[in-house]
């Protein structure tokens, strides 16, 4: 018989810490289901999540000779097959390389798109990651913020992220986001979905620490970092960036996950309006003044 175990969040943190020190690499620990950046090696999950963004940017029909970026690709680079099949070259930005290297499971990709009709570039040989990147004209980059210096300004027709822009450490989040302004085309368009609760057990366990401990490196390197930007200050960045921001959706809390006396003391002065935001999804386009 099974039984649900719920693993407490302080015990989660505790486990990250210690075994991020270990020197064992990303991808066995992936495969251990100790780590993991999202869930685009599903791929049935980044067929979705792919089409969700085109379709709230209203590109699902004309993204024919466009370059898409993608922030955050984490575990694959399904996106640049993606792409491809609309005729689009696709960028993937990344604090690291955490792709998925196997390859039958992108031809298993390319295969199920054919299937539903579409027409991904031939991979069908491809042995390596540069090989797919080559088939579908596309980058991968792995350097996080510095990649942003190798892409031309006003080139890109379409920016998005699922999941990813919490994971952006603090002192980069503005820098990330006016670098994003800078490559975006002047009519072009970015959509984001931003995951607002901690990614400890899905509560607001991370806003118990104070700034100095949570930002130390020691923190921000172990694994279940988020930035901690809550949305109305994420709200006042994006325009500080210059951006026009559309909000799509909220999620809420029926009420507080835990009671604000356990919050650091800057959260615990946020109203309950603030805090019960667990996540939104937005569109944002470049001001044009």
């Amino acid at each position: 018989m099974k039984t649900n175990i719920s693993i407490p969040w302080w015990f989660k943190i505790l486990a990250k810490l210690i075994l991020s020190r270990l020197p064992i690499g990303y991808h066995i620990w992936q495969k251990l289901g100790f780590f993991r950046h999202g869930y685009m090696d599903k791929f049935s999950y980044a067929m979705e999540t792919f089409n969700k963004h085109i379709s709230r940017a209203g590109l699902i029909e004309n993204l024919g000779g466009k370059t898409i970026l993608e922030m955050g690709p984490g575990d694959s680079i399904a996106t640049v097959i993606l792409a491809a099949c609309y005729g689009a070259k696709a960028i993937l930005i990344d604090v690291g390389s955490f792709a998925n290297t196997k390859m039958d499971e992108y031809h298993e990709l390319a295969n199920a798109l054919v299937c539903k009709g579409m027409f991904p570039p031939n991979i069908s040989a491809a042995n390596t990651i540069s090989d797919i990147l080559a088939a579908c004209e596309a980058r991968y980059l792995t350097q996080g913020l510095e990649s942003f210096s190798s892409i031309e300004t006003e080139s890109v027709d379409f920016i998005f992220s699922q999941a990813v822009l919490e994971h952006v450490r603090g002192h980069e989040f503005l820098p990330t986001l006016r670098e994003c302004f800078r490559v975006l085309k002047p009519e072009g368009i970015a959509s984001h979905r931003i995951d607002l609760k901690d990614h400890l057990g899905g509560s607001l366990n991370n806003l118990r620490f104070s700034e100095r401990v949570w930002e130390s490196e020691f923190f921000a390197s172990s694994g279940f970092y988020t930035n901690r930007i809550r949305f109305s200050e994420m709200i006042t960045l994006f325009e500080e960036a210059g951006f026009r921001v559309e909000i799509c959706h909220i999620n809420r809390w029926k009420s507080l996950p835990l009671s604000k006396r356990v919050l650091s003391r800057p959260f615990q002065d946020l109203s309950d309006e603030e805090l019960t935001i667990s996540g939104f999804s937005c569109l944002l386009r470049k001001s044009i003044t």
